[in-house]
């Protein structure tokens, strides 16, 4: 059947479950600390969207519907969208090898677009957005994409990366012959009805939301300043509301002529070796793949400075569901807030993979080391009963908790809860522990602690 090319319009009419939907949003968002928020739900056939709080908290901006909220990594959605569009239109190939069209990748001729866009490229995460402030693209994509940096042979495991996004984004330049946010806006976003919006914007075309962190010592939330740097936008950089991230969740399920759904299909398709650890239970081009109930639900997750949002889509209901909350606690209420969708509708969002307990906590005194993803460094150390402990770049170490899989989950020294981490790995022919997955970025063992 034909579809049409944005989402309808949401439905604004008074109902019991939009009232009840903005009544959970609005005591939740107080719950969590949480300024502003909102919730958009296409059900196949309507969406109901309901916003509250404020933009900013300083000035009391009020947050609207159409309040455009830094997305972080979901901008990575739109970048590969634009990829599989100029494939589709031969303007690319996925398969070929992504030095052809980058110079700065012939360090590693086996890297293809399409391990750019799935994470399996090897590549390490990038510098920090403060170390990469003041540098361009060439001299980024030189720096990172070595074979000295290289995690493992392209095609042959998963490690989320930035860096393999603004490859990506310069792609979409050098075959556009546009800038990426114009290329974005042109081949995806307006085609929407998407009013674009980027981080850098002088002067925005719509209301933006700043996001926000809790000062511990006061209790009270203050704005925080977005430092992605602009080398580093087609991973991060674009800005939305629900409503808007609805139409890209419609597009990426087939319900949308602005992705032909044959491109569509290609996106969810889960790519070979793309094992995401604790961020999904598979990965496409550009997308998370969540299974639910004998389903299989798609989106991403993104959290800028402040911020966090988060997308799902599933192909056969077409229910759509998106979330944005402009401070650090928003996560926890996408959480809390899924859990009353199944409740209210019926309707049982994913928010982290359907990963099955793995079994009794085993002690594994062998994980410990140092191990490297870039410029990050984490240390795994055993404190004195035992217990293996992780530290990234000399922060605060979490105990771990290890399992037979050598899989392991994050304990939370505050609460007790454990939140699953990523799992180790082991060298097939020494049988040794020679990687570290944690939070879907991979680390090469470097050294002993």
């Amino acid at each position: 059947m034909p579809y049409p090319t944005a989402a309808p319009a949401a439905d604004l009419a008074p109902s019991p479950l939009r009232r009840e939907l903005q009544s959970r949003l609005d005591s939740l968002a107080r719950a969590h600390r949480v300024p502003g928020a909102q919730l958009a739900v296409h059900t196949g056939t309507r969406t109901l969207s309901v916003h509250t709080g404020t933009a900013d908290a300083l000035t009391g901006t009020p947050f609207t519907a159409d309040t455009a909220v830094p997305l972080g990594s979901v901008t990575k959605l739109g970048t590969a969208a634009a990829v599989l569009l100029l494939a589709d239109d031969g303007d690319l190939d996925l398969d070929e090898p992504a030095a052809e069209l980058l110079p700065e990748l012939r360090p590693l001729p086996e890297v293809t677009v399409r391990h750019l866009l799935s994470h399996t490229a090897g590549l390490p995460t990038g510098p920090d957005s403060d170390s990469a402030a003041g540098t361009t693209t060439t001299r980024y994509l030189s720096a990172v994409c070595t074979a000295q940096s290289a995690l493992f042979p392209p095609g042959t495991g998963f490690s989320y990366s930035n860096a393999g996004y603004v490859a990506a984004g310069r792609i979409v330049s050098e075959v556009t012959g546009m800038a990426w946010q114009e290329a974005l806006r042109a081949l995806l976003l307006e085609p929407l009805g998407i009013v674009p919006a980027f981080l850098g914007d002088a002067t925005p075309a719509r209301p933006v939301a700043t996001g926000h962190a809790l000062n511990t010592a006061t209790g009270l939330v203050r704005p925080a300043h977005q430092n992605l740097a602009p080398v580093e936008a087609p991973a991060g950089a674009l800005l939305a509301g629900a409503e808007d991230m609805v139409a890209l969740g419609r597009a990426v399920i087939g319900r949308s002529t602005v992705l032909p759904a044959s491109v569509a299909a290609r996106m969810r398709r889960p790519e070979p070796a793309a094992d995401p650890g604790a961020l999904a239970d598979s990965w496409g081009l550009g997308l998370a793949l969540f299974r639910q109930d004998g389903r299989v639900w798609c989106g991403h997750d993104g959290n800028a400075q402040g911020t966090s949002c988060h997308l799902r889509a599933e192909p056969d209901s077409g229910v759509v569901v998106a979330f944005t909350g402009n401070a650090g606690g928003a996560t926890a209420l996408w959480r809390d807030l899924a859990a009353d969708l199944a409740r209210l509708t019926g309707v049982r969002v994913p928010t982290a993979p359907a990963t099955a307990r793995r079994g009794t906590a085993v002690p594994l005194p062998e994980c410990a080391g140092t191990y490297r993803n870039g410029g990050t460094e984490y240390a795994v150390k055993l404190d004195g009963d035992g217990t293996p402990t992780l530290s990234v770049d000399g922060d605060y170490p979490l105990p771990l908790v290890c399992y037979p899989d050598l899989s392991c989950d994050l304990v939370d020294p505050a609460t007790g809860r454990h939140e699953p981490g990523g799992r180790f790995h082991r060298d097939p022919a020494t049988g040794t522990i020679d990687r570290l997955q944690i939070s879907g970025r991979t680390a090469r063992r470097t050294g002993t602690v």
